[in-house]
């Protein structure tokens, strides 16, 4: 059953995301634990390594594509835009709920970036 999920890019593109984030968070906590207490600083790190991981995994293990320039730079930018659409969001939403804000951040956008890596990213026959 496990490996009929894995037959969908879907399934893959959630399990490399969620092993991805959990990749910026130990690494964000081993820097404030074992260096320095700079929450900001830990989560650049963080991001940086969740970053270069998931691109990885997402074009060799989701997408099966080469890796290039080209793409790693449309990767970072659907990565970036994501993570400045989910700050904006939880700042925006006109819901006075912060849980359910987050929830709607966390279920929505990373289907969104899923399409946009789909058509764009990796589109496939594409020159870059």
């Amino acid at each position: 059953m496990i490996r009929k999920a894995l037959n969908y890019k879907l399934v893959r593109y959630a399990l490399t995301g969620g092993l991805a984030t959990a990749v910026h968070i130990t690494i964000a906590y081993c820097y404030i634990y074992f260096i320095n207490n700079a929450l900001f600083i830990a989560n650049i790190l963080g991001f940086i390594v969740a970053f270069i991981f998931s691109y990885l995994l997402q074009s060799l293990f989701v997408f099966k594509h080469t890796l290039t320039l080209m793409k790693a730079i449309k990767f970072f930018s659907v990565q970036f835009s994501s993570l400045l659409i989910s700050i904006l969001s939880s700042d925006y939403l006109p819901l006075e709920n912060s849980y359910f804000k987050t929830i709607i951040v966390v279920l929505l956008l990373p289907l969104f970036t899923y399409i946009i890596h789909k058509f764009w990213t990796f589109k496939e026959n594409s020159s870059s």
